[in-house]
């Protein structure tokens, strides 16, 4: 059985006091200890982050991160840099740093290695837009992304599947579509690592997974949980996608 879990991706909302906030009303919620909770705040909040969730059993993780340990990288930061803080978790590969940001299959790679070296869990996302999946090329996109991830330790790796066309579009993948992308990374996965590690790897889904698709998503046999964009920014909803990640860890339905 695979721990669920579930990471809320921020992006640029929230600085310090507003994430004080947020993180110090989510520590008063009860959460059930079968699933794993991380949160991934803007650079500028990580310390702050840090501080108010220390002691708890709530993961804390970082946007991005440089592959290089320092240098003349104006605006970046490295993974020991984020360690130091505290950060234990970083996103790498994130559609938006992708389409916004130039990033390639190389340099995220790249990212994830050097994170991974210092002693930091990667959640390295990929997926396909929507001329790719009009195009019939959903696969061959996921096969290009994933094709070099045996450089990467399979223990402290986890896969989220974006669809990028159910980004911030009001779309999401009908189960069908979710589950065939998750076994189809998971299958490559055990063509990279074997098929014993690949059966524990997690791959999450995140395209707009909420609150009201968690029961037709989260159930499914190779979603282990979510990367959440928007329903992250809001304590309840937050709160109610882990509750439903429990309920599915449990075999009740959420």
């Amino acid at each position: 059985m695979r721990t669920p879990l579930i990471a809320g991706n921020w992006k640029m909302h929230y600085g310090a006091a507003e994430t004080a906030a947020f993180l110090e009303e989510l520590l008063t919620e009860e959460r059930d200890p079968g699933v794993d909770v991380v949160v991934c705040p803007p650079a500028v909040a990580l310390p702050m982050a840090a501080m108010v969730l220390t002691g708890s059993d709530i993961g804390l993780g970082a946007q991005n991160v440089h592959w290089e340990e320092s240098g003349a990288f104006t605006g970046e930061v490295s993974a020991l840099m984020l360690k130091e803080i505290g950060v234990q978790w970083v996103i790498v590969g994130h559609s938006e740093r992708r389409t916004i940001f130039g990033e390639t299959d190389e340099t995220a790679l790249a990212r994830a290695r050097a994170a991974q070296a210092a002693n930091l869990e990667v959640i390295f996302c990929v997926g396909e837009t929507l001329d790719e999946r009009d195009a019939g090329e959903t696969f061959a996109v996921l096969e290009r992304q994933v094709a070099d991830l045996g450089a990467l330790d399979p223990g402290h790796l986890v896969l989220a599947y974006e669809p990028v066309w159910a980004i911030g579009t009001g779309r999401t993948a009908t189960p069908q579509q979710a589950q065939e992308a998750h076994a189809f990374l998971r299958l490559r996965m055990s063509a990279l690592f074997g098929g014993e590690t690949s059966e524990s790897l997690r791959i999450l889904y995140g395209g707009s997974l909420k609150p009201a698709n968690t029961g037709e998503l989260l159930p499914l046999a190779d979603v282990d949980g979510g990367l959440i964009g928007g329903a992250s920014l809001d304590v309840r909803s937050f709160s109610a996608i882990i509750r439903a990640a429990a309920d599915c860890a449990a075999g009740e339905t959420p």
